[in-house]
């Protein structure tokens, strides 16, 4: 079966959500399923959840939690690098038949990966394998490559009152 690369983007909700809904399918149509999380530390409701469905599950955060503020860009970009070197591993290895890098937009469009680089490995993807690649900003080259890109877009938030990320909903 021929695997597709799919990119969930946009400023709206749901990018990541979208992800581990599929992964969630695979995994019970006996996929063997790997999520390599950028600017995240694996601790989300959803990554909790998918663990305890079993053994085809890898799950590697390659994030501090921090990211978005910048403040040690190169902590931040070098586990970004060390994630990359992981995700390639898990991309390329046989071993896995769906591949969600998550948030790999947003490292890409803050410079913590190389462009090259990433659109290079996407190019040497296994032919059966399905990539999904989530986060804000999506660059062009990703979208260009991409068999299924999908926006989310905002039309309103709770977070414009002051509504912060609740358990059980965004984490």
């Amino acid at each position: 079966m021929k695997g597709y690369l799919q990119v969930y983007t946009g400023d709206g909700k749901g990018k990541t959500t979208a992800a581990m809904g599929t992964a969630l399918r695979a995994l019970m149509a006996g996929w063997r399923v790997y999520i390599g999380q950028f600017l995240k530390n694996g601790t989300s409701g959803e990554i909790l959840a998918l663990q305890q469905l079993g053994k085809t599950l890898t799950v590697e955060p390659y994030g501090h939690g921090g990211e978005l503020t910048g403040r040690e860009k190169e902590a931040y970009c070098q586990a970004a690098r060390d994630g990359f070197q992981k995700a390639k591993e898990a991309l390329l290895c046989g071993k896995y038949d769906l591949v969600i890098l998550d948030e790999c937009n947003v490292a890409l469009a803050l410079g913590y990966l190389d462009v090259a680089e990433v659109l290079d490995l996407l190019r040497m993807r296994p032919e059966g394998v399905e990539c999904i690649l989530t986060g804000r900003g999506a660059i062009p080259e990703v979208v260009e490559m991409a068999d299924l890109v999908t926006e989310m877009k905002e039309i309103k938030h709770y977070f414009a009152q002051g509504v912060m990320a609740r358990k059980g909903i965004e984490e």
